[in-house]
């Protein structure tokens, strides 16, 4: 497969990217940036193209629900805290 073919890439693959490079050039990003930036998030979330074999069938990246509510407080009110600190310091 050539750089650059999207034929080993899923309709929902191929959807996603193109609706996340319309939204990046919505906000100024050029066309091929916006493209590249679009795909990079797609391979990001589902590791790639079609994959054959046993136990491929879950393309979807369910990272982020990993962690607990708890968590993402925790984790949201230590980043606060660090940028409070970082302004105060300038």
């Amino acid at each position: 497969m050539p750089s650059g073919d999207k034929s080993r890439y899923t309709d929902k693959q191929k959807r996603k990217a193109e609706h996340i490079a319309e939204s990046y050039e919505e906000r100024g990003t050029p066309a091929k940036e916006a493209e590249r930036r679009a795909w990079a998030t797609v391979n990001a979330d589902s590791g790639g193209g079609k994959k054959s074999g046993s136990g491929r069938g879950h393309l979807e990246s369910n990272a982020s629900q990993r962690r607990t509510a708890a968590q993402r407080s925790a984790s949201a009110k230590k980043a606060a805290a660090t940028r409070k600190r970082n302004a105060a310091g300038k």
